[in-house]
């Protein structure tokens, strides 16, 4: 349409005159955002707009050359996708890194990261990735001293703050600075932890429990602040990631919560139920795009993370309970609307959602139950209209 077109014009030609900085942090904020689901007019234009503007200069909006990418190698690990807001205490969100590394290298230390990057550079163009990775530590050790002795006053906080700032609204990525703080420091101890473990753990039960269990003990032992990292790195490499709970109810021997919340891997528990909201974001963006065998391959990995968190403790009352109640609600909420907003292909929908009924023992009257009744009672009562 002539209008579709002077609209992406008039856009483009505002983007041109904002520096590349500036575009850089608007396409990061605008993916921010929605990640987390907000909604806002025009968005994906701007987007597909800037993108295409990264793709064509042969930029990137997040990583500023090779030298970054040595500097956060020891993130990797516990590194995700999506908006720092819902990264958990393993994890650090991709989105944070950008905004770190403009924040260190262009307010923080400006001299001594240009001094790192133009060494590094030379190394990388030599192919000399053992001096690179040399460079990196050397930088990362140089950031880390700094980092902690402005973080140690309050007016050191609050200007690391104001600097992050500068660079995203989101005030979750002082918080993924923080972790990556936790990660440099520990990065030794959190290689030789992943090194030891298994690349691919079929389960965790047995003598592969005991061992992962082993390993997890001595990390705790030297660095106790790691464990939530070292949990996300196992559950990575699990070919069922939700039997990471195993690690908090086994040696607690007991459901009850109140044994489990007291043992030394409690925190499994919460990283499990994280996975759940993780998968109804995948869901929303399967059925966003009638992705339908992929949506209906992520409700039942959901319904098999609650089933196995709820076989496995007496959730009732509990913090862990609520909140696990919450986000089936929330995945209920999913499915409720994307009934509604498709009547041309109920039929289809419904034949679908019945075939995502969990195990036989899963109730008839839980919350698929409920919503193939619902959409089942509002197809016959489109039928009844029609045959009026």
């Amino acid at each position: 349409m002539p209008g579709s077109t002077d609209n992406g014009e008039h856009l483009a030609q505002y983007l041109r005159q904002l520096t590349p900085q500036v575009r850089a942090r608007l396409l990061a904020e605008l993916e921010r955002l929605h990640l987390l689901g907000e909604s806002i007019p025009h968005s994906e234009c701007l987007i597909a707009v800037l993108r295409s503007e990264f793709r064509n200069t042969g930029q990137s909006h997040y990583r500023v050359g090779n030298p970054s990418r040595y500097f956060f190698e020891p993130l990797e690990p516990v590194l995700v996708d999506g908006a720092p807001e819902r990264a958990n205490s393993g994890q650090i969100a991709r989105g944070s890194l950008g905004p770190i590394w403009s924040l260190v290298t262009e307010k923080l230390l400006p001299s001594m990261a240009d001094g790192y990057v133009t060494s590094a550079r030379k190394a990388i163009a030599a192919n000399n990735q053992a001096e690179a990775r040399r460079l990196a530590e050397g930088f990362q050790s140089k950031v880390v001293t700094y980092l902690d002795g402005v973080l140690a006053t309050e007016a050191g906080v609050a200007t690391v703050r104001g600097g992050l700032e500068f660079y995203t609204s989101s005030q979750a990525t002082f918080d993924g600075l923080r972790k990556m703080l936790r990660v440099i420091h520990g990065r030794k101890e959190l290689a030789e932890f992943a090194r030891a473990l298994p690349a691919k753990i079929a389960g965790l039960d047995g003598s592969g429990l005991a061992a992962v269990l082993d390993l997890l003990n001595g990390l705790r032992a030297r660095r106790a602040e790691l464990i939530p990292f070292a949990l996300v790195v196992i559950a990575n490499r699990l070919e069922t990631p939700w039997q990471l709970i195993q690690l908090a109810t086994r040696p607690a021997a007991s459901k009850a919560v109140a044994r489990i919340a007291a043992s030394p891997y409690a925190i499994a528990v919460t990283i499990v139920l994280d996975q759940i909201d993780g998968k109804r974001l995948m869901l929303i963006e399967a059925l966003k795009h009638n992705r339908i065998a992929k949506a209906k391959e992520i409700l039942t990995e959901i319904y098999a993370i609650d089933a196995a968190v709820k076989q496995r403790i007496e959730l009732d009352g509990s913090d862990w309970g609520k909140r696990a109640d919450d986000l089936m609600r929330a995945v209920d909420a999913v499915l409720d609307a994307e009934i509604d907003s498709i009547p041309s292909d109920h039929h289809h929908l419904l034949h679908t959602l019945e075939a995502l009924r969990m195990r036989k023992d899963r109730r008839s009257d839980g919350p698929l139950g409920q919503l193939v009744r619902k959409g089942r009672d509002m197809l016959a009562g489109w039928r009844r209209a029609a045959s009026v």
